[in-house]
């Protein structure tokens, strides 16, 4: 089949799909209207993962605990949080993504793409259940919000946008700030999104620019830890130490205990006579980072400073060896794998796992360094990778960008770079003589203790409650 007969087929398949579900959306719009809605319901949307979306999914569980019911449809490639599956006024309503085509140019492919979307999604949310607001995640907000507030017209619902970062500017990362459909998503995200009844957004700046440039008018609402984001006790890291020792070595332990009642780990011994879990003497240092994998992160920039940090351990530093875990799934994990590989190493061991829901926050809190390179293709929104390691205490080396300022304070709770002979400099300082009771790693983790901080359904009564409740 030639292009453009492939080309032609594909687009009267769309256009026959538009021709065959309209009259069922509008039957079923209808019957809407005649049944009403019944108590306060909440439909979330979510055109992404929805494992991999803990803000939203933070929304739903604070939407559900201060009594509302909810429907969060979205896509179902990784485990959400026990507590979303296990709550009965929550209803996760799975969406099918479009494989991408493999006829036509890109473009093409892209139109067809967001076709099918905006159609499946105005079927799936026109025959659910209907809701009081619909709240959306931006990005990505291509078809979402304009098939949202159509669906917010025909049923009554106001639509609510949680702006986590512009989709247009992520798009720019690829294709470059001038290409047509960047300059085509960022008109329909700015029309749009004007049509929203409430804006929610995660930076002041970023409220700042959407208030300047966008003219729509949001409500900041910082991310926050989850409660269950914290310290983890000694006894729970060496479970799970031993639990991620089966499939990755790093977590193993270097030599066997003698004696037969003790189990070990790579930084954990238990006494299986006295219950006691202690740590290693000359255990390794555990550093931490958590990404999507995708252009706005350069971890090439983490490798040449472990690069750094492995010469002057070489050269006799007084420097421990490191085991650096980097997990996360995304589009750019094999490129980086690849390069992994290549390495060298002899005192650090570099492992990607893909954590389970549950074991993610556990492995925060029993780390002793968190690493962020996170940049942001808007300069706009904050890592929420670093909320949730201050959330467990633990210090944190991140990138700098424009308005990282509103998280990470330089010096206090940890230390913000430029580039990795910055970053290897931060690291012979804070592991040098590790572990020292009296170092800066530890004075960091002594500030974030002391520092009180807000957990998000705390934050979230204050910010969000309010609005959804008197509006």
């Amino acid at each position: 089949m030639t292009a453009a007969p492939a080309n032609m087929a594909a687009f009267r398949f769309v256009l026959l799909a538009l021709c065959l579900l309209l009259p069922l959306l509008l039957l079923g719009g209808w019957k809407r209207w005649r049944r009403g809605r019944a108590g306060q319901h909440v439909v979330a949307v979510v055109l992404g993962d929805v494992g991999r979306s803990p803000r939203m999914q933070y929304h739903v569980l604070s939407l559900a605990k201060h009594g509302f019911s909810v429907t969060l449809l979205g896509f179902c490639n990784s485990k959400p949080r026990d507590e979303l599956l296990q709550n009965n006024r929550i209803q996760i309503v799975g969406l099918t993504e479009l494989q991408s085509l493999a006829v036509g140019p890109r473009v093409f492919q892209y139109g067809v793409k967001v076709v099918f979307q905006a159609v499946y999604l105005l079927w799936k949310l026109m025959w659910s259940e209907p809701g009081t607001y619909i709240f959306l995640q931006n990005p990505p907000g291509l078809p979402g919000i304009a098939v949202c507030w159509f669906v917010g017209c025909l049923c009554g619902s106001k639509l609510v946008i949680d702006w986590h970062n512009y989709g247009y500017s992520i798009m720019g990362l690829v294709h470059g700030p001038n290409h047509p459909l960047v300059l085509l998503a960022k008109w329909y995200e700015r029309f749009f999104g004007r049509l929203s009844h409430l804006n929610l957004c995660v930076t002041n700046a970023m409220r700042e620019d959407l208030a300047e440039n966008w003219h729509i008018r949001a409500v900041t609402v910082y991310d926050k830890p989850a409660s269950f984001f914290k310290e983890t006790p000694l006894d729970v890291q060496h479970r799970l130490f031993m639990k991620l020792g089966a499939s990755h070595s790093p977590f193993r332990a270097r030599s066997e205990p003698e004696d037969p009642a003790m189990e070990r780990s790579a930084f954990t011994e238990w006494d299986a006579g006295s219950g006691l879990v202690t740590r290693l003497h000359g255990r390794p240092a555990l550093l931490v980072s958590s990404t999507s994998w995708t252009e706005d992160e350069d971890f090439s920039i983490l490798l040449a400073a472990l690069e750094k940090f492995e010469r002057l351990t070489l050269d006799g530093h007084n420097l421990p060896s490191l085991v650096c875990v980097i997990t996360g799934k995304g589009p750019l994990r094999e490129y980086y794998s690849c390069l992994i590989r290549q390495k060298r190493f002899q005192n650090i061991q570099v492992c990607t796992p893909w954590l389970e829901a549950e074991d993610y926050p556990l492995l925060l809190g029993s780390a002793d360094l968190g690493v962020c390179l996170h940049t942001s293709s808007s300069g706009l929104d904050l890592p929420m990778k670093v909320v949730d390691m201050f959330g467990c205490c633990l210090p944190v080396c991140a990138v700098n960008f424009k308005c990282l300022h509103e998280l990470v304070k330089h010096d206090e709770n940890g230390l913000v770079f430029e580039d990795s002979e910055e970053l290897a400099a931060q690291l012979q300082m804070l592991f040098s003589n590790f572990p020292d009771p009296a170092g800066k790693l530890n004075l960091f983790r002594k500030n974030l203790q002391e520092s009180a901080q807000l957990r998000w359904d705390e934050s979230w009564v204050q910010t969000v409650l309010p609005l959804v409740t008197d509006t």
